[in-house]
C-alpha cells in the first residue's frame, strides 16, 4: 500500500530553500515506491493535500517570534476543512530561527493541538547563524519520516 508524505515548507531565502530541498531529498532517499513525496510551499498546499496525506512535515522560518505568514496562511485555509478528518495525523516540524524559535514553535503547536495531530519527534529548531549542519538535520528529518511511514510505524 502506497503512503503519501506531504512536505509544506516556507523557503524565502536560498538557505531556507536548501533546507526544504534537503527534507525532500531525505524523504525520497529512504523509500522505494511505497511513499509518494508531495512537496509544496504553504501558498500551494491546501486542505486537499492534507486530507490525502498519511503524514506531514512542516517547515517555517521564525518571523518576529512567530511562524511565517505563509505557514499561517496555510493553516488559515486548511484548519476547518481538516479539523474532524485528520485527528491523529503524524507530523513533524523544522524551524529556521534567527533567535531562539520558542515563539514559533509555540504558535505552530497551538494550532496543531487544535487539529489533534500527533508529533512523531521533537521539532528541529535551527538557531542562530547559519550552519552547514542544518542541511543534514533536515535531510535526516525527511528520511526518518518517510521510513516511519513506509514501515507503518506511524
Amino acid at each position: 500500500m502506497s503512503r503519501r508524505l506531504l512536505i509544506v515548507g516556507h523557503a524565502p531565502s536560498p538557505n531556507t530553500k536548501r533546507l526544504f530541498d534537503a527534507v525532500v531529498a531525505g524523504a525520497k532517499s529512504e523509500n522505494g515506491d511505497d511513499v509518494e513525496v508531495i512537496a509544496r510551499s504553504p501558498f500551494e498546499a491546501g486542505p486537499k493535500d492534507v486530507l490525502a496525506a498519511d503524514g506531514i512535515i512542516l517547515g517555517t522560518t521564525e518571523n518576529l517570534g512567530y511562524m511565517s505568514g505563509a505557514l499561517k496562511d496555510f493553516f488559515d485555509r486548511s484548519y476547518y476543512p481538516c479539523l474532524e478528518e485528520t485527528m491523529g495525523k503524524p507530523y513533524c516540524l523544522y524551524i529556521r530561527a534567527g533567535h531562539d524559535g520558542t515563539g514559533t514553535r509555540r504558535g505552530v503547536e497551538t494550532i496543531i493541538t487544535g487539529l489533534r495531530w500527533r508529533a512523531v519527534q521533537e521539532p528541529i529548531i535551527m538557531r542562530g547563524d547559519w550552519q552547514e549542519d542544518f542541511v543534514e538535520q533536515c535531510q535526516d528529518l525527511g528520511a526518518a519520516m518517510a521510513a516511519g511511514l513506509e514501515a507503518g510505524i506511524f
